[in-house]
């Protein structure tokens, strides 16, 4: 089996390279990335990378077609996956989410690969806490990513076949651990900020619903998308990838990370305006169809995985939101330094 892993050498990546090497230990596995992340690593002893057969570095906007001969499976989470700088780079989110996704998996299916699996959002829900959204629901899409989701979802449905599988995994929120950590996301910051400051500064009142899931559910997900049959859910399926017992608030995960973390103050914004994004996710559809790929990770254990990784590299920054551990931090950075223009193409390139 020959997988092919675009946008790798992000946060996802490591732990979807891991679970594949794992599962399918003799399978020819590539990773294809930007790069842009590729120098954030985390209190790792080794390169996740070298679990990979080959890794080839490119842009997904200019995606080399001869890599795809001979590939089975196509993996693609190569995305603008962060609402602040999807909002400050609208068009190259579109661009790099939506256009060049569909393009990939158009080129994909002419050269014969047989499954494509596109890592979707459950952000796409957008405002909708009055009950557990489920695939069928109406999508809400309040930012540019998930305007983006939603976009690649409905063009990438038009192409699937029976030969040509499609799977859309919705994910939840990120979270967790991973060889290449990011603090922009709402657990991970609850944890940092209590480690470092002994304090969670919640910027809502602590109502909003969001559901969240470990990278590690997340590349079990994609394992079992990879080989998904279209008897399986047909030949395109968009799912919802969590479990009901993630769905959680603002304060639910702030209470939760201090009671790993141990005296911690919680602070809310009583007069922060409503916050749109907020929804619960269904996840019933994904138990029919990957009973044996189900999330394993709970949210205690996820705190406190979490906590040990950053006491082992020894972190202290009170001010980490000013860090390179955020994912716009770094944009900014390689486009002040001359690396990166401002339609994130590497200068030199």
């Amino acid at each position: 089996m020959k997988i092919l892993i675009v946008g790798n050498l992000g946060y996802v990546g490591p732990g979807v390279v891991n679970q594949l090497r794992t599962s399918y230990p003799d399978a020819e596995l590539i990773g294809f990335d930007i790069g842009y992340f590729a120098h954030c690593l985390t209190n790792t002893d080794f390169l996740p990378e070298t679990k990979l057969n080959s890794q080839f570095f490119g842009d997904i906007r200019n995606f080399p077609e001869k890599l795809l001969v001979s590939v089975d499976a196509v993996i693609n989470l190569a995305a603008i996956s962060n609402d602040p700088i999807g909002n400050k780079f609208e068009n190259v989110t579109m661009d790099i989410n939506y256009k060049a996704a569909v393009r990939l998996a158009e080129m994909s299916k002419e050269n014969g690969v047989k499954s494509f699996v596109y890592a979707s959002s459950c952000s796409m829900y957008g405002q909708a806490s009055d009950a557990p959204r489920s695939e069928s629901d109406p999508l809400n899409p309040l930012t540019a990513y998930a305007r983006s989701k939603v976009a690649a979802e409905k063009d990438l449905e038009k192409i699937a076949s029976e030969n040509f599988v499609v799977t859309c995994p919705r994910f939840a929120t990120a979270c967790g651990w991973s060889p290449r950590l990011r603090l922009d996301l709402v657990l991970n910051d609850f944890v940092a900020g209590a480690l470092v400051n002994r304090h969670i500064s919640i910027l809502s009142d602590g109502t909003p619903w969001r559901p969240l899931i470990n990278t590690k559910d997340m590349a079990r997900a994609l394992d079992w998308a990879v080989s998904r049959d279209f008897r399986n859910g047909g030949a395109f399926v968009a799912v919802n990838c969590g479990s009901d017992e993630w769905n959680t608030t603002m304060m639910g995960l702030a209470e939760a990370t201090a009671e790993v973390i141990p005296g911690v103050d919680i602070s809310v914004n009583q007069n922060a305006p409503p916050d749109k994004r907020s929804y619960r996710a269904s996840f019933d559809l994904f138990k029919k169809l990957a009973p044996n790929h189900q999330p394993q990770e709970t949210l205690k254990s996820t705190i406190a995985e979490m906590k040990s990784h950053l006491t082992a590299m020894q972190f202290n920054d009170g001010q980490y939101r000013d860090s390179q551990l955020m994912r716009l931090n770094v944009i900014n950075r390689l486009i002040d330094n001359g690396f990166l223009n401002n339609d994130l193409k590497w200068n030199d390139l």
